[in-house]
């Protein structure tokens, strides 16, 4: 098992915001957590990922408890993310953007730096490679010397997870990959996480409201409502499950 979350809570003051999630992803599988604004998709999130300690609960990454580890350690450990809301460096541009995520894994110290050693030049060269591949695969080398704060708001979505792909991560999480893209943007998002899931194997799960994107893409979905999962399985039995189309989307049709 790649990462399992066995029996998360979280609770905000008085507020319980998560109660009892539990989490299987297996290596390569693409996994969807869907469900209406509040719900809770975000917070579960920021516990697997360190942003918060659940109150209660176990996070595993491939048997080793991460639950309390810093964000940081957990990125080193596998696991890379993005945000709801874009945390980029405005005025850095897309190749340094990409290249600076590499730095997590430097091996040749600050004498290597410092005297330009040539396993410094060595591994600075795999890191500009390395980057290029990457903003390749995200359909973005054309931005490489822009400013990421002037490209359009789909490029920039994409530049963030490529730099989260830089940290070489085992399961990469998206918190809502589509949002505020135009039908174009989403159909050809898609086709970047097939890419980016066949290329590098990576085990995936995503946040994502709309259901062309999570039908076409995951091998299993949950769904989330006030903390609570009221339905998993493989994406056409939640697109049919009438407790989901009730809770989620009130009476309406979600094919």
């Amino acid at each position: 098992m790649l990462l399992e979350v066995k029996n998360m809570s979280h609770y905000f003051g008085g507020l319980r915001a998560v109660n009892g999630f539990n989490l299987r992803i297996e290596p390569g599988q693409i996994h969807g957590l869907i469900g209406p604004n509040g719900a809770g998709k975000t917070t579960v999130f920021n516990l697997i990922t360190g942003v918060h300690v659940p109150t209660e609960g176990e996070v595993l990454l491939e048997g080793t408890n991460i639950r309390g580890f810093e964000t940081h350690r957990i990125a080193a450990l596998g696991i890379g993310r993005t945000f709801q809301n874009l945390l980029l460096w405005r005025h850095l541009s897309v190749l340094d953007h990409i290249r600076m995520a590499h730095y997590s894994q430097l091996r040749y110290g600050i004498f290597g730096a410092l005297f330009a050693t040539p396993a410094c030049r060595r591994q600075e060269k795999e890191i500009e490679e390395q980057s290029r591949r990457l903003l390749e695969t995200f359909d973005i080398s054309r931005f490489a010397d822009q400013l990421v704060g002037s490209l359009p708001y789909g490029a920039q979505r994409r530049v963030e997870m490529a730099r989260a792909m830089a940290t070489r991560p085992k399961v990469l999480f998206l918190d809502e990959p589509t949002a505020g893209m135009t039908p174009d943007e989403l159909v050809r998002m898609i086709e970047i996480i097939r890419q980016v899931h066949r290329e590098f194997g990576v085990a995936i799960l995503l946040i994502e409201h709309r259901m062309k994107f999570v039908m076409e893409l995951c091998d299993s979905v949950q769904v989330l409502v006030f903390g609570e999962v009221i339905a998993a399985g493989p994406p056409a039995a939640i697109q049919n499950n009438p407790q989901v189309i009730e809770a989620y989307l009130g009476k309406e049709d979600i094919h």
